[in-house]
């Protein structure tokens, strides 16, 4: 039997350069669900902020410490703007999730 040796295996400063190449990417995917990821959360404490304020508003409002009504009306309208934003985010977000699941390789 004659064993030869094998051209690509020998030289294997090919495969740890590859090895690099694909480490750089999945930390660049990473990088990237870490973004989204990210201001998916801000999105998120943002649209609370707003509907907290929104009900301090209508404390206050209650209480006879303001009595602007429009201010509290803002208030509500900004919190709901908000909340409707973040919902079709989300809704968006899991249609693509859907969808992936779907896919056939």
């Amino acid at each position: 039997m004659d064993f030869t040796s094998i051209g690509a295996v020998s030289n294997l400063t090919d495969y740890t350069a590859a090895w690099d190449r694909t480490k750089e990417t999945q930390t660049g995917k990473n990088t990237a669900f870490e973004t989204l990821f990210q201001s998916a959360l801000e999105m998120i404490n943002e649209t609370n902020d707003l509907s907290y304020k929104a009900k301090e508003a209508e404390l206050s409002y209650a209480m006879g410490l303001t009595n602007s009504t429009t201010d509290v009306q803002v208030a509500q309208w900004k919190a709901n703007i908000s909340l409707q934003y973040t919902v079709a985010v989300r809704n968006a977000v899991l249609d693509a999730y859907k969808e992936i699941m779907q896919l056939q390789f």
